[in-house]
């Protein structure tokens, strides 16, 4: 096990991608964690993600319903930090693309995003969108996995 010493490697700013899954509150925490204490800027981005037969600005009552209760619950962890949050829902057709997007907008120092165990096909899987995050990212980008959970 690699030991950190305190804000060793510390960061002035941090996007954390959350996306309603089990692993939010996780990759916040971590997020905060990165931060330079009481100084650093957390950016909690939530995507929603619009249908391609759907003008972008569309109104999508319940996935913004859905968007807002899932960042005042991950904003409710980050203050207990102190560090600057900033909590912000984008619409996008992807949300790859999104993250990448403000991530180099804001010249953050490194995304932190997180993943359940998934299976496609029976076969551990990342997805789409955290590839192509892991791919495109314009800096450090730090991914959370759930644990197995054993059936």
């Amino acid at each position: 096990m690699i030991q950190r010493k305190p804000n060793q490697g510390a960061l002035d700013s941090v996007l954390a991608w959350v996306s309603g899954d089990s692993s939010d509150n996780d990759v916040v925490r971590l997020a905060c964690d990165l931060l330079i204490p009481r100084k650093g800027d957390l950016y909690i981005v939530y995507v929603i993600e619009v249908h391609r037969s759907m003008h972008l600005d569309s109104e999508i009552e319940t996935a913004t319903l859905e968007g807002e209760r899932i960042l005042t619950k991950v904003e409710e962890i980050a203050i207990q930090y102190k560090c600057n949050v900033h909590a912000e829902m984008l619409q996008s057709r992807t949300s790859g693309i999104a993250i990448v997007q403000e991530a180099a907008e804001k010249n953050v120092g490194a995304v932190v995003i997180g993943s359940d165990y998934n299976k496609d096909y029976g076969l551990f899987s990342l997805g789409k969108t955290i590839l192509f995050i892991l791919k495109n990212a314009p800096c450090k980008v730090i991914l959370w996995r759930n644990e197995n959970e054993i059936v």
